[in-house]
């Protein structure tokens, strides 16, 4: 009975440390959860952040799709955006196929909205689906389409009109999507919404700037018997203004006269005094048939006197006729060498005493050059932006602009410029201009008269 006695106290010292167990155990488990919770909401902004960044609109939508599957753990995810008539799709998104399974849908066309698809068209509430096929709207999938099962469906809205439906399939953990992803998914949809809104607003004022900024560009005029071809690409960021600019004229002394330059700044202060130079330098072109130093000199006197110019470079060339073909005759204001591909595609750029930039200081000399250009040679004019990289030197990048030009020297001289302007090595943070002008393969000397358009011979 002593015993017995002693046995008895044990039984509820057992009981309470279960009980204490099982609490221990909840609250490691709420722990786990609040964690789990902690690690989405963090996913999730870091999402938001992400998303926000984009400037670019199939690079915003196929973000959104990723994130998307991420923050739930879904095999597939899709982003089905839908047309002017919001009755069905126009553009399918997709992320997670493998290579084999976008094979086997390469001849499938684009789902056109019907099925649980065309449901969340048409009933824009959140859907969770647990087996696709038994939801009444189900019309089943294509041939090669691969099997799905489960199925988590936002829309997503811009401006309160319906954009498109965000698509989720086949959670990794082979369990059915649950509140908790509806929810990450319903808030990363709302922030999808303004990032797309934003973007497009971006593209309109990109948009805008650049049809402006080509506005205040030239168009070419006749400049036979040379044949000329300009290009102006704007950097990518937006309501970006450059100062880039190019001209060429033909003079009453019949020359043609050509210009490249680049005012200081990004945005309409640059765009402004951009333009205002430019109209300038033609009218002292025209007035003044004197050597291109001299003409600069004038232009930077001017400049200095009435207007609150930035700092500015250009390249101002006068294509003389010569004995033996044609010369260059030139002055610089600290701008980039112009550079010269002869008729069997020999490089060389004309490096010589650039001058300080406008607006410096109008008191500098400013030197003349002159180097004999063949016929049928190529002289190119470009912008900084057309070479400029932050990863490597100048040098660099003006070699390899030599190595792309003589490569290609042969293509048409629009197609040429724009093939430079396409594979440029920059890293395209700048605003680029060329101005390129191919003598003619057999010299002509006629020295009167205007040709029939806006140009003289020569």
């Amino acid at each position: 009975m002593m015993a017995g006695r002693q046995e008895e106290p044990e039984q509820p010292h057992i009981d309470l440390r279960l009980r204490l167990d099982r609490q221990l155990d909840q609250i490691a488990a709420q722990l786990r959860e609040l964690a789990t919770a902690k690690d989405r909401l963090q996913g999730l902004l870091n999402a938001v952040l992400a998303i926000s960044q984009e400037t670019d609109l199939p690079a915003v939508l196929h973000r959104i799709v990723t994130t998307a599957k991420d923050l739930v753990g879904a095999r597939y995810g899709a982003l089905g955006v839908l047309d002017e008539s919001g009755e069905q799709l126009e553009q399918f998104i997709t992320a997670g196929l493998s290579e084999s399974e976008r094979n086997d849908l390469a001849d499938i066309e684009l789902p056109r909205g019907r099925g649980v698809l065309g449901h969340l068209i048409h009933h824009p509430e959140p859907l969770r689906v647990d087996d696709i096929r038994s939801h009444p709207a189900s019309v089943g999938f294509p041939p090669g389409h691969p099997r799905m099962r489960t199925l988590l469906g936002v829309a997503i809205s811009v401006r309160g009109t319906i954009y498109g439906d965000l698509y989720m399939s086949e959670r990794r953990d082979g369990q059915p999507f649950d509140r908790d992803d509806e929810d990450i998914v319903v808030a990363l949809a709302g922030a999808a919404g303004i990032a797309i809104e934003n973007v497009s607003l971006f593209e309109q004022v990109r948009t805008s700037a650049e049809h402006f900024q080509r506005l205040l560009l030239p168009t070419l005029p006749d400049l036979r018997p040379f044949t000329g071809a300009a290009i102006y690409r704007p950097a990518p960021s937006p309501g970006h203004l450059g100062g880039d600019w190019y001209d060429a004229l033909w003079l009453p002394d019949h020359t043609c006269a050509v210009v490249i330059g680049d005012v200081v700044g990004h945005d309409l202060r640059a765009a402004a005094a951009m333009a205002q130079t430019r109209s300038m330098l033609r009218a002292l072109l025209y007035d003044r048939l004197t050597p291109p130093s001299s003409v600069l000199a004038q232009l930077d006197r001017t400049l200095h006197d009435i207007t609150d110019l930035p700092v500015a470079t250009a390249c101002l060339a006068r294509i003389e006729p010569a004995e033996d073909g044609w010369r260059l005759h030139w002055s610089t204001a600290g701008h980039l060498p112009p550079l010269l591909i002869g008729p069997d595609g020999h490089t060389e750029y004309l490096h010589a005493e650039p001058g300080l930039p406008l607006a410096v200081n109008t008191d500098q000399p400013r030197p003349d050059h002159i180097h004999p250009v063949p016929a049928g040679a190529t002289v190119v004019f470009f912008t900084d932006g057309l070479v400029e990289h932050r990863g490597h030197s100048i040098d660099h990048g003006l070699a390899q602009l030599a190595e792309l030009a003589a490569s290609h020297v042969r293509l048409p001289l629009d197609d040429f410029v724009h093939f430079l302007a396409d594979r440029h090595p920059s890293d395209g943070h700048d605003d680029l201009a060329i101005l390129a002008l191919r003598t003619p393969p057999a010299i002509r000397r006629a020295h009167a008269g205007a040709n029939s358009g806006n140009g003289r011979t020569v």
